[in-house]
């Protein structure tokens, strides 16, 4: 094996350490964001849809009732 072949090839594994050593590096600071993603959402104390769902039920049969009631009330009143 020639010297250029040997340069060569130390070259190209210099080359091929440095783009695997970017990926590591690349998900490293992937899995990083992630981790502080994940992080701030439990901060900010969030529901999940199906809990958001089922109290928006629970809310709009409240405001059916309430404005049941206020009718109810009003014929009373009209009928006095």
């Amino acid at each position: 094996m020639s010297n250029s072949e040997k340069i060569l090839k130390s070259l190209s594994s210099l080359i091929e350490n440095g783009i695997l050593t970017s990926n590591d590096i690349k998900k490293e600071i992937s899995t990083d964001l992630k981790f502080t993603r994940d992080k701030i959402i439990n901060k900010l104390d969030l529901v999940s849809r199906e809990e958001f769902e089922v109290l928006k039920k629970i809310v709009q049969k409240q405001e059916l009732i309430i404005k049941k009631l206020k009718e109810k009330k009003i014929k009373k009143v009209k009928r006095s």
